[in-house]
């Protein structure tokens, strides 16, 4: 069963701070899969190859099923789990997040080195922009002519999101309700038209919250 809602990241984002003379480079961004997280961490690897650590760990799967991190020669502990923490704490899903350190010549210390990896991964999650996606489902309405006007209008002070709209010899309108409302919402379109709708049902697909 699907999630109705999730967080995630809008697009891939980088911030980066600095740290008693240590450039710390956040980097985050969504994924789909595990193979795709694995892939922008060796990405960021390839492109920081003379970086002192890239530090990294995803969270992928409706359930969190795939949890992975890496302290790339820091201390174990001081810097994939706290990446990891972030993400968990913000209850975030599908991403990933490579912070890449260059040693500025000054020893942070365990207690150091957590803080400033929490913090890398909070500021590539910032630049990355944290979103909601929303479960929602097609519903493909087609009435005459002399209900699109009604129909238009009433979607609109209802906020309900429309996918698109196809003329022929009738009107066929494809509505986006949240998933947890999609047949309280066709009992309602049935209703609205007096029964003259012909009312089916389609996908579901998830969508960014809106504002």
């Amino acid at each position: 069963m699907k999630l109705e809602r999730y967080k995630t990241l809008l697009a891939p984002g980088s911030k980066e701070i600095v740290i008693k003379k240590s450039r710390f480079i956040g980097y985050a961004r969504p994924v789909a899969s595990e193979d795709e997280a694995i892939a922008f961490i060796e990405e960021i690897k390839k492109q920081h190859w003379n970086a002192t650590h890239n530090c990294s760990a995803y969270i992928v799967g409706e359930r969190d099923e795939c949890q992975k991190q890496s302290d790339d020669g820091e201390p174990s502990g001081t810097a994939g789990k706290p990446i990891l923490e972030v993400i968990k704490n913000q209850q975030l899903k599908n991403v990933a997040i490579v912070v890449t350190r260059y040693f500025g010549g000054i020893m942070l210390g365990a207690g150091g080195l957590i803080r400033a990896y929490t913090d890398g991964a909070v500021a590539g999650i910032e630049a990355a922009q944290p979103i909601v996606r929303v479960l929602h489902r097609e519903v493909f309405a087609q009435v005459d002519y002399t209900w699109y006007g009604k129909l238009e209008n009433e979607f609109h002070q209802r906020g309900l999101r429309v996918l698109g709209t196809e003329f022929t010899d009738q009107v066929t309108i494809t509505c986006l309700p949240e998933e947890p409302e999609a047949d309280r919402f066709m009992a309602w379109l049935t209703d609205f038209t007096q029964g003259q709708a012909v009312i089916s049902s389609g996908e579901t697909r998830y969508f960014t919250a809106e504002g």
